[in-house]
Protein backbone atom coordinates (compact mmCIF):
# COMPACT_ATOMS: atom_id res chain seq x y z
CA UNK A 1 0.00 0.00 0.00
CA UNK A 2 1.19 3.72 -1.00
CA UNK A 3 1.26 6.01 1.75
CA UNK A 4 0.68 9.90 1.99
CA UNK A 5 2.27 9.71 5.28
CA UNK A 6 5.00 7.33 7.25
CA UNK A 7 4.76 7.93 11.16
CA UNK A 8 7.83 6.55 12.81
CA UNK A 9 6.47 5.70 16.34
CA UNK A 10 3.44 3.93 17.13
CA UNK A 11 2.77 5.12 20.80
CA UNK A 12 0.40 7.06 22.08
CA UNK A 13 0.66 10.29 19.60
CA UNK A 14 1.92 8.21 16.54
CA UNK A 15 -0.96 6.04 16.98
CA UNK A 16 -3.67 8.41 17.47
CA UNK A 17 -1.86 10.55 14.55
CA UNK A 18 -2.58 7.73 12.19
CA UNK A 19 -5.95 7.00 12.87
CA UNK A 20 -6.92 10.94 12.53
CA UNK A 21 -5.32 11.04 8.99
CA UNK A 22 -6.80 7.60 7.63
CA UNK A 23 -10.43 8.42 8.95
CA UNK A 24 -10.09 11.47 6.75
CA UNK A 25 -9.29 9.39 3.81
CA UNK A 26 -5.21 10.12 4.05
CA UNK A 27 -3.08 6.30 3.49
CA UNK A 28 -0.36 6.14 6.16
CA UNK A 29 2.36 3.52 7.34
CA UNK A 30 2.65 3.63 11.10
CA UNK A 31 6.42 1.97 11.90
CA UNK A 32 7.03 0.57 15.81
CA UNK A 33 10.02 -0.94 17.31
CA UNK A 34 8.30 -3.11 19.50
CA UNK A 35 5.39 -5.38 18.72
CA UNK A 36 2.23 -3.08 19.70
CA UNK A 37 0.67 -5.94 22.11
CA UNK A 38 3.27 -5.17 24.86
CA UNK A 39 2.19 -1.79 25.56
CA UNK A 40 -1.07 -3.55 27.03
CA UNK A 41 0.55 -5.64 29.33
CA UNK A 42 -0.35 -5.38 32.60
CA UNK A 43 3.46 -4.05 33.82
CA UNK A 44 1.75 -0.76 32.93
CA UNK A 45 -0.66 -0.76 35.12
CA UNK A 46 -0.80 2.65 37.92
CA UNK A 47 0.54 4.98 34.95
CA UNK A 48 -2.15 7.21 34.27
CA UNK A 49 -2.81 10.86 31.95
CA UNK A 50 -4.70 13.45 32.92
CA UNK A 51 -6.85 13.90 30.01
CA UNK A 52 -8.33 17.24 29.29
CA UNK A 53 -11.82 18.12 28.66
CA UNK A 54 -10.90 18.78 24.38
CA UNK A 55 -8.24 15.41 24.16
CA UNK A 56 -11.28 13.81 25.36
CA UNK A 57 -13.38 15.48 22.71
CA UNK A 58 -10.57 14.50 20.21
CA UNK A 59 -10.74 11.03 21.55
CA UNK A 60 -14.56 10.43 20.85
CA UNK A 61 -14.39 12.37 17.40
CA UNK A 62 -11.85 9.08 16.84
CA UNK A 63 -14.34 6.85 18.10
CA UNK A 64 -11.79 6.10 20.75
CA UNK A 65 -13.40 7.54 23.96
CA UNK A 66 -15.94 4.63 24.02
CA UNK A 67 -13.21 2.22 24.24
CA UNK A 68 -11.79 3.85 27.15
CA UNK A 69 -15.21 5.37 29.10
CA UNK A 70 -16.19 2.74 31.87
CA UNK A 71 -12.46 3.09 32.88
CA UNK A 72 -12.36 6.37 32.93
CA UNK A 73 -12.27 8.89 36.32
CA UNK A 74 -13.50 12.06 35.79
CA UNK A 75 -11.78 15.41 37.81
CA UNK A 76 -14.44 17.00 39.57
CA UNK A 77 -11.94 19.10 41.45
CA UNK A 78 -8.61 19.59 41.79
CA UNK A 79 -6.81 20.84 45.48
CA UNK A 80 -3.37 23.03 44.89
CA UNK A 81 -1.19 23.85 48.07
CA UNK A 82 2.06 24.19 49.34
CA UNK A 83 3.51 22.24 51.86
CA UNK A 84 6.08 19.71 53.55
CA UNK A 85 6.86 16.07 53.93
CA UNK A 86 4.90 15.17 56.98
CA UNK A 87 3.00 18.30 57.60
CA UNK A 88 0.91 18.57 55.04
CA UNK A 89 -0.84 21.97 53.34
CA UNK A 90 0.23 25.43 53.86
CA UNK A 91 -2.64 28.13 55.29
CA UNK A 92 -2.72 29.01 51.38
CA UNK A 93 -4.59 26.58 48.86
CA UNK A 94 -6.99 26.93 45.51
CA UNK A 95 -9.70 24.60 45.03
CA UNK A 96 -10.71 24.08 41.41
CA UNK A 97 -14.25 22.56 41.26
CA UNK A 98 -15.93 21.46 37.96
CA UNK A 99 -19.06 23.32 38.09
CA UNK A 100 -17.51 26.60 37.37
CA UNK A 101 -17.46 25.57 33.68
CA UNK A 102 -20.70 25.25 32.02
CA UNK A 103 -18.79 21.97 29.87
CA UNK A 104 -18.97 19.39 32.96
CA UNK A 105 -15.97 17.50 34.42
CA UNK A 106 -12.63 19.61 33.25
CA UNK A 107 -10.36 16.39 32.94
CA UNK A 108 -10.61 12.39 32.93
CA UNK A 109 -7.62 10.84 34.93
CA UNK A 110 -7.03 7.18 32.23
CA UNK A 111 -4.74 4.63 32.75
CA UNK A 112 -1.63 4.29 29.94
CA UNK A 113 -3.05 0.63 29.41
CA UNK A 114 -6.65 1.79 28.59
CA UNK A 115 -5.23 4.05 26.51
CA UNK A 116 -2.85 2.04 24.73
CA UNK A 117 -5.43 -0.90 24.06
CA UNK A 118 -8.03 1.24 22.61
CA UNK A 119 -5.78 2.97 20.46
CA UNK A 120 -4.40 -1.09 19.30
CA UNK A 121 -7.94 -1.61 18.95
CA UNK A 122 -9.29 0.98 16.58
CA UNK A 123 -5.98 0.82 14.63
CA UNK A 124 -6.43 -3.00 13.70
CA UNK A 125 -9.90 -2.10 12.91
CA UNK A 126 -8.92 1.36 10.51
CA UNK A 127 -8.73 1.02 7.04
CA UNK A 128 -5.29 2.67 5.25
CA UNK A 129 -3.35 1.58 8.23
CA UNK A 130 0.08 -0.07 7.13
CA UNK A 131 1.55 -1.26 10.59
CA UNK A 132 4.85 -2.56 10.37
CA UNK A 133 5.63 -3.75 14.16
CA UNK A 134 8.26 -4.65 15.56
CA UNK A 135 9.96 -2.55 12.84
CA UNK A 136 13.26 -0.59 13.48
CA UNK A 137 14.40 2.69 11.59
CA UNK A 138 17.55 2.60 10.29
CA UNK A 139 17.78 5.99 8.06
CA UNK A 140 15.91 8.28 6.45
CA UNK A 141 16.43 10.64 3.52
CA UNK A 142 14.65 13.33 1.76
CA UNK A 143 14.63 14.44 -1.87
CA UNK A 144 12.35 17.45 -3.75
CA UNK A 145 8.99 15.45 -4.12
CA UNK A 146 9.34 12.25 -1.70
CA UNK A 147 10.69 11.36 1.37
CA UNK A 148 12.29 7.39 2.32
CA UNK A 149 12.33 5.83 5.60
CA UNK A 150 14.89 2.53 5.30
CA UNK A 151 14.23 -0.32 7.66
CA UNK A 152 16.91 -2.47 9.51
CA UNK A 153 15.45 -5.12 7.14
CA UNK A 154 16.32 -3.24 3.80
CA UNK A 155 13.03 -2.26 3.25
CA UNK A 156 12.56 1.32 1.53
CA UNK A 157 9.11 2.96 2.29
CA UNK A 158 8.48 5.65 0.80
CA UNK A 159 6.19 8.90 0.90
CA UNK A 160 5.41 12.38 0.96
CA UNK A 161 5.76 13.04 4.14
CA UNK A 162 7.40 11.16 7.74
CA UNK A 163 6.38 12.37 10.67
CA UNK A 164 8.41 11.81 13.87
CA UNK A 165 6.82 10.52 16.82
CA UNK A 166 10.18 8.94 18.31
CA UNK A 167 10.23 10.03 21.90
CA UNK A 168 12.64 12.66 23.58
CA UNK A 169 15.64 11.31 21.86
CA UNK A 170 13.92 11.32 18.70
CA UNK A 171 16.66 9.54 16.30
CA UNK A 172 14.45 11.46 13.26
CA UNK A 173 15.32 14.85 14.08
CA UNK A 174 18.94 13.72 15.26
CA UNK A 175 19.06 12.87 11.31
CA UNK A 176 18.00 16.43 10.30
CA UNK A 177 20.22 18.19 12.54
CA UNK A 178 17.25 19.43 14.94
CA UNK A 179 19.01 20.77 18.23
CA UNK A 180 17.03 20.40 21.03
CA UNK A 181 17.31 22.92 24.37
CA UNK A 182 17.96 20.78 27.72
CA UNK A 183 17.49 21.56 31.01
CA UNK A 184 17.86 18.90 34.42
CA UNK A 185 15.32 19.29 36.59
CA UNK A 186 17.16 17.51 39.52
CA UNK A 187 14.47 15.54 40.12
CA UNK A 188 13.49 11.95 39.58
CA UNK A 189 9.72 11.03 39.29
CA UNK A 190 8.47 7.90 40.91
CA UNK A 191 5.04 6.74 39.72
CA UNK A 192 3.16 4.15 41.05
CA UNK A 193 -1.03 3.22 41.76
CA UNK A 194 -2.00 2.78 45.57
CA UNK A 195 -5.25 1.94 47.15
CA UNK A 196 -7.32 3.38 49.75
CA UNK A 197 -9.95 3.11 52.31
CA UNK A 198 -12.11 6.27 51.66
CA UNK A 199 -13.55 7.00 47.89
CA UNK A 200 -11.20 9.62 47.12
CA UNK A 201 -14.75 11.38 45.40
CA UNK A 202 -12.94 12.29 42.18
CA UNK A 203 -10.42 14.85 43.76
CA UNK A 204 -7.24 15.19 42.47
CA UNK A 205 -4.75 16.46 44.81
CA UNK A 206 -1.24 18.67 43.81
CA UNK A 207 0.95 19.04 46.42
CA UNK A 208 4.04 21.45 45.88
CA UNK A 209 7.00 20.03 48.31
CA UNK A 210 10.47 21.38 48.45
CA UNK A 211 11.81 18.45 46.54
CA UNK A 212 9.13 19.09 43.98
CA UNK A 213 5.43 18.18 42.84
CA UNK A 214 3.24 15.53 44.39
CA UNK A 215 0.34 14.91 42.60
CA UNK A 216 -2.35 12.44 43.24
CA UNK A 217 -4.51 11.63 40.53
CA UNK A 218 -8.11 9.67 41.47
CA UNK A 219 -8.44 6.48 39.64
CA UNK A 220 -11.66 4.62 38.53
CA UNK A 221 -13.37 2.93 41.22
CA UNK A 222 -12.99 5.16 43.93
CA UNK A 223 -10.32 3.13 45.91
CA UNK A 224 -7.47 3.38 43.94
CA UNK A 225 -5.37 6.74 42.87
CA UNK A 226 -1.74 7.36 41.12
CA UNK A 227 0.57 8.49 42.18
CA UNK A 228 3.29 11.27 40.35
CA UNK A 229 5.96 11.89 43.11
CA UNK A 230 9.04 14.54 42.04
CA UNK A 231 11.60 13.92 44.40
CA UNK A 232 15.77 13.87 44.59
CA UNK A 233 17.28 11.82 42.58
CA UNK A 234 19.55 10.05 45.72
CA UNK A 235 16.22 9.80 47.65
CA UNK A 236 14.05 8.44 44.25
CA UNK A 237 17.20 5.92 43.67
CA UNK A 238 16.80 4.58 47.54
CA UNK A 239 12.61 4.66 47.44
CA UNK A 240 12.55 2.38 44.17
CA UNK A 241 14.48 -0.60 45.80
CA UNK A 242 13.61 -0.30 48.92
CA UNK A 243 10.87 -2.60 50.69
CA UNK A 244 7.13 -2.26 50.67
CA UNK A 245 6.76 -1.14 54.38
CA UNK A 246 9.92 1.53 53.86
CA UNK A 247 8.76 2.67 50.90
CA UNK A 248 4.91 3.36 51.94
CA UNK A 249 6.46 4.73 55.31
CA UNK A 250 7.95 7.52 53.18
CA UNK A 251 4.66 7.32 50.71
CA UNK A 252 2.58 8.27 53.72
CA UNK A 253 4.27 11.38 55.10
CA UNK A 254 3.80 13.23 51.91
CA UNK A 255 0.06 11.40 51.24
CA UNK A 256 -1.38 11.71 54.72
CA UNK A 257 -4.38 9.83 56.11
CA UNK A 258 -7.82 12.06 54.90
CA UNK A 259 -8.00 8.32 52.29
CA UNK A 260 -7.10 6.15 55.19
CA UNK A 261 -4.78 3.52 55.19
CA UNK A 262 -3.16 3.09 51.79
CA UNK A 263 -0.77 -0.01 50.06
CA UNK A 264 0.39 -0.57 46.93
CA UNK A 265 -1.85 -1.40 44.06
CA UNK A 266 1.09 -2.85 41.32
CA UNK A 267 4.42 -1.58 40.75
CA UNK A 268 7.03 1.28 40.94
CA UNK A 269 8.24 3.30 37.62
CA UNK A 270 11.08 6.06 38.29
CA UNK A 271 12.32 8.20 35.48
CA UNK A 272 14.61 11.32 35.22
CA UNK A 273 12.82 14.49 34.86
CA UNK A 274 13.56 16.98 32.30
CA UNK A 275 13.11 19.78 29.77
CA UNK A 276 13.37 18.84 26.17
CA UNK A 277 12.74 21.07 23.58
CA UNK A 278 12.94 21.26 19.90
CA UNK A 279 14.11 24.20 18.16
CA UNK A 280 12.13 23.72 15.25
CA UNK A 281 9.12 21.53 14.57
CA UNK A 282 9.62 20.65 11.44
CA UNK A 283 12.83 19.95 8.48
CA UNK A 284 12.50 19.27 4.95
CA UNK A 285 9.37 16.45 4.46
CA UNK A 286 9.55 15.87 8.13
CA UNK A 287 7.27 17.17 11.35
CA UNK A 288 8.14 16.50 14.98
CA UNK A 289 4.67 15.99 17.46
CA UNK A 290 4.76 14.56 20.69
CA UNK A 291 7.64 14.25 22.52
CA UNK A 292 10.08 14.09 19.64
CA UNK A 293 9.37 17.59 19.55
CA UNK A 294 8.78 18.93 23.05
CA UNK A 295 9.04 16.74 26.68
CA UNK A 296 7.88 18.54 29.45
CA UNK A 297 7.72 18.89 32.96
CA UNK A 298 5.23 16.27 33.89
CA UNK A 299 3.29 19.30 36.35
CA UNK A 300 -0.22 19.90 35.61
CA UNK A 301 -0.42 16.41 33.41
CA UNK A 302 -0.17 18.35 30.36
CA UNK A 303 1.99 15.83 28.54
CA UNK A 304 -0.18 14.21 26.59
CA UNK A 305 -2.84 16.88 26.33
CA UNK A 306 0.15 18.91 24.26
CA UNK A 307 0.87 16.03 21.90
CA UNK A 308 -3.01 15.32 21.45
CA UNK A 309 -3.00 19.04 20.25
CA UNK A 310 -0.18 18.09 18.45
CA UNK A 311 -1.78 15.44 16.52
CA UNK A 312 -5.00 17.11 15.91
CA UNK A 313 -3.00 20.39 14.81
CA UNK A 314 -0.60 18.39 12.24
CA UNK A 315 -4.07 16.24 10.81
CA UNK A 316 -6.25 19.42 9.86
CA UNK A 317 -3.57 20.54 8.24
CA UNK A 318 -2.83 17.81 5.74
CA UNK A 319 -6.22 16.77 5.34
CA UNK A 320 -7.27 20.36 4.26
CA UNK A 321 -3.59 20.63 2.03
CA UNK A 322 -4.36 16.97 0.69
CA UNK A 323 -8.46 18.06 -0.29
CA UNK A 324 -6.52 21.43 -2.06
CA UNK A 325 -4.07 19.35 -3.91
CA UNK A 326 -1.11 20.64 -2.12
CA UNK A 327 1.67 18.56 -1.68
CA UNK A 328 1.22 17.22 2.32
CA UNK A 329 5.67 17.38 2.51
CA UNK A 330 5.33 21.11 1.60
CA UNK A 331 7.28 23.57 3.36
CA UNK A 332 4.42 25.74 3.02
CA UNK A 333 2.01 22.72 4.33
CA UNK A 334 4.50 22.38 7.36
CA UNK A 335 5.19 25.81 7.87
CA UNK A 336 1.14 25.84 9.03
CA UNK A 337 1.84 23.25 11.25
CA UNK A 338 4.58 24.72 13.11
CA UNK A 339 3.32 28.30 12.88
CA UNK A 340 0.20 26.52 14.93
CA UNK A 341 1.94 24.62 17.49
CA UNK A 342 5.16 26.29 18.04
CA UNK A 343 4.03 28.95 20.31
CA UNK A 344 1.51 26.40 22.43
CA UNK A 345 4.89 24.18 23.16
CA UNK A 346 7.38 26.55 24.07
CA UNK A 347 5.27 28.87 26.14
CA UNK A 348 3.42 25.82 28.13
CA UNK A 349 7.01 23.75 28.72
CA UNK A 350 8.53 27.13 30.10
CA UNK A 351 5.17 27.83 31.69
CA UNK A 352 5.90 24.26 33.65
CA UNK A 353 9.48 24.56 34.47
CA UNK A 354 8.52 28.67 35.81
CA UNK A 355 6.10 26.91 38.25
CA UNK A 356 8.60 24.27 39.04
CA UNK A 357 11.55 26.70 39.90
CA UNK A 358 8.87 28.88 42.16
CA UNK A 359 8.10 25.87 44.25
CA UNK A 360 10.37 23.53 44.44
CA UNK A 361 12.56 24.93 47.56
CA UNK A 362 12.15 25.54 50.71
CA UNK A 363 12.97 29.04 50.77
CA UNK A 364 10.76 30.43 53.80
CA UNK A 365 10.33 33.87 51.99
CA UNK A 366 9.25 32.29 48.56
CA UNK A 367 6.95 30.02 50.62
CA UNK A 368 5.24 32.60 52.52
CA UNK A 369 4.83 34.57 48.86
CA UNK A 370 3.36 31.07 47.80
CA UNK A 371 1.00 30.37 50.46
CA UNK A 372 -0.25 34.17 49.73
CA UNK A 373 -0.83 34.09 46.87
CA UNK A 374 -2.76 30.70 46.64
CA UNK A 375 -4.80 32.27 49.29
CA UNK A 376 -5.78 35.20 47.17
CA UNK A 377 -5.73 33.22 43.79
CA UNK A 378 -8.76 31.05 45.60
CA UNK A 379 -10.38 34.30 46.31
CA UNK A 380 -10.60 35.22 42.47
CA UNK A 381 -13.52 33.10 40.83
CA UNK A 382 -13.14 34.61 37.38
CA UNK A 383 -9.34 34.17 37.60
CA UNK A 384 -10.17 30.40 38.24
CA UNK A 385 -12.38 30.19 35.62
CA UNK A 386 -9.88 31.13 33.10
CA UNK A 387 -7.41 28.54 34.61
CA UNK A 388 -10.19 25.59 34.49
CA UNK A 389 -10.64 26.18 30.79
CA UNK A 390 -6.92 26.40 29.99
CA UNK A 391 -5.99 23.22 31.87
CA UNK A 392 -9.55 21.89 30.05
CA UNK A 393 -8.25 22.88 26.56
CA UNK A 394 -10.65 25.05 25.90
CA UNK A 395 -8.65 28.39 25.32
CA UNK A 396 -6.94 30.03 21.91
CA UNK A 397 -7.87 28.51 18.54
CA UNK A 398 -8.71 25.06 18.49
CA UNK A 399 -8.00 22.63 15.55
CA UNK A 400 -11.95 20.98 14.65
CA UNK A 401 -11.05 17.32 16.54
CA UNK A 402 -10.27 18.94 19.93
CA UNK A 403 -13.86 20.94 19.12
CA UNK A 404 -15.47 17.48 19.07
CA UNK A 405 -15.98 18.01 14.76
CA UNK A 406 -14.40 15.72 12.08
CA UNK A 407 -11.80 16.91 10.03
Amino acid sequence: MESDVIIIGGGLNGATLAIALARAGLPVTLVEGQPLEIFTAEDFDGRAYALSLASKRMLAALDLWPLMADEAQPILDIKVADGRPGEGAGFGAVHFDHAEIEEGPMGWIVEDRVVRRALIERLGKTPGIDIRAPARVADHRVAANEADVVLESGETLRAKLIVACDGRGSPSARRAGIHRIRRDYGQTAIVCAVAHERDHGGIAHQLFLPAGPFAILPLAGGHRSSIVWAERPALAAQLKDAGEDEFLAALRLRFGDFLGPIRLAGKRFTYPLSLSLAEKMTAPRLALLGDAAHGIHPLAGQGFNLGLRDSAALAEVLVEAARRGEDVGSPLVLDRYSAWRSFDNTTTALAMSAIDSLFSNDNPLLRLGRNLGLAVVDKMPGLKRRFIREAAGLAGALPRLLEGRPI
